[in-house]
């Protein structure tokens, strides 16, 4: 019911409306939902050693434009994708991989709006196949469907541990489809590659650069971050060089290499762009173990 009040609303008023709501709203989640608080707040005390005040306002602030984030997906459904202005720097790195006859995969992150830019990014070179979290509610898989279909992209959703997905994600890259999937977050018994991110090491998953290994394509890192009210930015950085076709076998020691190399960059690209967007970190637990 909330979710179809938000589509009410902002079929008529301008998304700016809910944000003056989420100043009130933030302040409960920060007293309520003490874990996702403590999780942020540690992590702009340890990893960016700011101050017990100034981690604080960190932290109300990263959980605001969160809520942001989530209310422009919603202005979105209601048909405001005009009201997002949209810069792309890598614009022609994509339009390359595009261009390729193989297929390549996005490493997404739970940095920014990423969902966003593809609302608002059109192209019809390739189909985008999305991995999105399958326990959604029907209200927002019905409207990312509505949303994502005339942009050339479709879902594929993931539910727990069940690796139906891999299925479907391997069938689209074989048919020189595009697939997107997050490369910051592990779920379940996923294997994981440990890095250094920030002021520490922690454990990504291998998911997407084990594929790109095993099928020999590319890999884009890209993310989208919010600049202001209106406008978002969206970064395309190709990591690892391309694929080379060769003849020959790729032994299991090439491959592992291969698969840390790719996680190692992209590690890179992700914390090149946390730190200039520390706020929009939203990984509400303890990423560092």
């Amino acid at each position: 019911m909330g979710q179809k009040a938000l589509l009410f609303l902002f079929g008529f008023a301008n998304v700016t409306v809910g944000y003056a709501f989420l100043a009130l709203v933030v302040p409960f989640y920060m007293l309520f939902a003490r874990q996702s608080y403590l999780s942020i707040y540690r992590y702009f005390r340890k990893h960016f050693f700011y101050s017990p005040l100034k981690a604080f306002c960190k932290t109300y602030q990263n959980h605001f434009i969160f809520g942001q984030c989530m209310l422009d997906r919603f202005a979105v459904y209601a048909g405001k994708k005009d009201f997002f202005d949209i810069e792309i720097t890598g614009l022609d790195t994509f339009e390359q991989l595009l261009d390729k006859e193989k297929g390549f995969i996005i490493a997404s992150s739970h940095v920014g709006n990423f969902e966003l830019s593809g609302y608002l990014l059109k192209q019809d070179k390739k189909h985008i196949n999305v991995l999105v979290f399958g326990g959604e509610t029907k209200e927002v898989m019905k409207n990312r469907l509505k949303s994502f279909n005339p942009n050339n992209i479709s879902v594929i959703p993931v539910f727990g541990d069940d690796i139906a997905h891999i299925f479907s994600v391997t069938e689209a890259l074989s048919n020189g489809e595009v697939v997107s999937m997050p490369a910051d977050r592990i779920f379940g018994s996923e294997k994981s590659v440990k890095c250094q991110f920030l002021s520490e090491k922690a454990n990504f998953p291998v998911g997407a650069f084990a594929l790109a290994a095993a099928l020999e394509v590319n890999v884009a890192a890209v993310f989208c971050v919010k600049i202001s009210t209106k406008k978002y930015k969206v970064f395309v950085k190709q990591i690892g060089s391309d694929v080379i076709n060769e003849t020959g076998k790729t032994t299991t020691a090439e491959r592992k290499l291969q698969i840390k190399n790719l996680a190692t960059e992209y590690v890179k690209e992700l914390e090149n762009i946390v730190k200039q967007y520390p706020e929009q970190w939203f990984n509400f637990y303890e990423f560092w173990k």
